[in-house]
This record gives C-alpha cells, sequence and structure tokens, in this order.
C-alpha cells in the first residue's frame, strides 16, 4: 500500500493512481456489478487480459487495499476476489461513469442522424 507521501497532492490523481488503468477499472467493475468473482470469471467477462497482466493488477489492487482475496483449502485450490469495505466506496464513482457513459454514448447516436 501506498504512503500518504507517495501519492499525489491532487485528489484526482491520487484516484487515478490507484484504478487509473483500463484493466484495474473493468477489474472493479466486475466486482461492484456482479460480487465475487474467482480468476476465470475475470478471463471470461474481460477476454483481452492476458492471465500475467491481470495477475498484477490483481495483487496491485489487493496490495492498494481495494481488493480481499480469499483462498479456500480444497484440492485444487479456489481463490475468490471480492472488494474490501474500501472498494466498495468506489461504486458511486463507477455509477457516474456508466450513466455518464451512457449519455454519451446517447449522444452521439442522435448527432449521427
Amino acid at each position: 500500500m501506498l504512503t500518504k507521501d507517495e501519492l499525489p497532492e491532487c485528489p484526482v490523481a491520487t484516484t487515478v493512481r490507484l484504478i487509473g488503468n483500463k484493466w484495474k477499472l473493468l477489474i472493479i467493475r466486475n466486482l461492484v456489478y456482479n460480487g465475487r468473482q474467482r480468476f476465470t470469471d475475470f478471463t471470461k467477462t474481460i477476454p483481452a487480459i492476458s492471465k500475467k497482466v491481470l495477475t498484477d493488477n490483481l495483487r496491485a489492487l489487493e496490495e492498494d487495499g481495494l481488493i480481499e482475496r480469499e483462498v479456500f483449502a480444497e484440492v485444487p485450490p479456489r481463490v475468490e476476489y471480492s472488494l474490501s469495505p474500501l472498494g466498495a466506496s468506489l461504486r458511486p464513482v463507477l455509477d457516474a461513469m456508466t450513466v455518464w457513459g451512457a449519455q454519451y454514448k446517447g449522444s452521439l447516436a442522435t448527432s449521427e442522424i
């Protein structure tokens, strides 16, 4: 987890630093709207992501305290990811992005006529 001194002064820059790549946003989107996910769930809903990039981003989100990883003592091992309470606080951000994106797409559709 980053220390306060390592984070940018600007709150927007801090948010971008934590969730600002497309893969992290899509991982968080899955967890916000679909709940707990296994690794294979992410690969099905984010098909363009490689396994290495998915692993790296899951680790980074866990390290930053936005997601939690639960390992079940089974054979084969089962791992599930969920939002931490801090990560769940991002829901209004995702909801606002969803609304804005839908409005933008709607404005494009009306301007093409």
